[in-house]
């Protein structure tokens, strides 16, 4: 207990130490922080449909229906109706054979990689992406290839490289969007080399899906290279507004996770009011409704890093909803975050292991149903509260 004692006191002492905000009421744009409401710039909830009243009622009728759980995993006695359906309007949605549900973005990661790679195979990991792909790497043994942020040149060449030694399967798995910086991943030069070099491509599409493309299918189409991608993997719980997320491949693909993946096979299922509502949330994207939300949400990212743009500050290249602000040192960040949770603004530092030291960041995330007024006062808050910490 004393060692653990020591070691929070040096996080302490290092401005490093992180603490859980209880937020109240329904997820949207603004939340009940200890009893006051401030605007909620932190959330994933980029199309603001964690409250939509259809995925509210979509998950009532199938709690009402199946039950509040399901009482085992998929293989014993957790496979229902809402889970089969969800898993074919996915499939359909990303254009593959089939899908398959997990009960979280870490579970499906680290299950998708430890499912189909081994000792034999090549994995070619971009240096940022998410910690459950590098956990991901490491739990499938195979040798893991860690290419520079982006860089499809440098990717050649480390391809080129391992290619007199190949044994077994090649793997190149990148973020579609990545969600510290907020930047795309350059799929079509991916899917270039993933065919000159007869390798699978893998796209953590988190932050992408149900936010870029025409129809929301995510990074994919919004770049132009949607088929060219062999695992789509996404998640339930930012654009979708529930939880848990999904792979979707060819069936050969996710028959064998549902043979290998071990956070597949010994996870209790999802209950089923979240494959319900997330039913209810692809119908949504899909539909009219979904453009608007798009359309206002491009508007709002628009407006919002263009003001802090014009203030000088270095948003990373982010082109997407995720707008980070360089703070630099954990110290200087943590009180600018807590000089705009005063001026009502909840805005979440980013601090060492999940960016690189002297990287820290305010992660900003602009949901659609943001009001472009609110999104103007916030920037000019964040802009004061940089400038009270130089």
């Amino acid at each position: 207990m004393e060692k653990w004692r020591q070691q929070l006191a040096q996080l302490d002492a290092a401005g490093m130490r992180r603490i859980l905000r209880i937020l109240d009421g329904l997820q949207g744009p603004h939340a009940l922080h200890a009893g006051r409401e401030v605007l909620l710039l932190c959330s994933n909830n980029y199309l603001g449909l964690a409250g939509h009243p259809a995925l509210i009622e979509a998950a009532r009728e199938a709690t009402v229906r199946y039950g509040a759980g399901t009482g085992g995993s998929r293989l014993i006695s957790g496979s229902m109706p809402p889970h089969a359906r969800l898993e074919e309007r996915l499939a359909a949605f990303k254009g593959t054979g089939a899908a398959l549900l997990f009960n979280s973005g870490y579970a499906a990661n680290t299950g998708i990689l430890q499912g189909l790679f081994g000792e034999d195979d090549v994995v070619f990991s971009d240096e940022l992406n998410h910690a459950s792909i590098i956990d991901g790497c490491r739990l499938c043994r195979a040798r893991t290839v860690v290419y520079p942020h982006s860089d499809a040149v440098a990717l050649e060449e480390l391809m080129a490289a391992e290619a007199p030694r190949r044994r077994g399967r090649w793997l190149i798995v990148t973020d579609g969007v990545f969600s510290m910086d907020g930047d795309l991943a350059p799929l079509p030069a991916l899917v270039r080399l993933k065919e000159r070099y007869d390798t699978l491509l893998m796209v953590d599409d988190a932050h992408g899906t149900g936010v870029l493309g025409a129809g929301g299918r995510g990074t994919g189409e919004h770049l132009g290279c949607l088929a060219g991608i062999d695992l789509h993997m996404g998640t339930l719980g930012k654009a979708l507004g529930c939880a848990g997320a999904y792979l979707a491949a060819d069936r050969v693909i996710i028959d064998t996770l549902i043979n290998r993946s071990r956070s597949f096979i010994f996870s209790t299922s999802l209950p089923p009011a979240v494959p319900a509502s997330a039913l209810a949330a692809v119908d949504l994207v899909e539909s009219p409704e979904g453009v608007g939300l798009r359309q206002a949400l491009a508007a709002n990212r628009e407006l919002f890093a263009r003001r802090l743009q014009q203030g000088g500050v270095d948003l990373l290249g982010s082109v997407t909803q995720i707008v980070p602000v360089l703070t630099g040192e954990p110290g200087p960040t943590m009180a600018a975050a807590e000089r705009l949770l005063a001026g009502g603004v909840l805005l979440q530092g980013i601090r060492p292991p999940t960016v690189p030291p002297g990287r820290c960041r305010l992660r900003a995330t602009v949901m659609a149903v943001h009001r472009p007024e609110e999104l103007a006062a916030a920037a000019d808050l964040i802009l004061q509260a940089m400038e009270a910490g130089a």
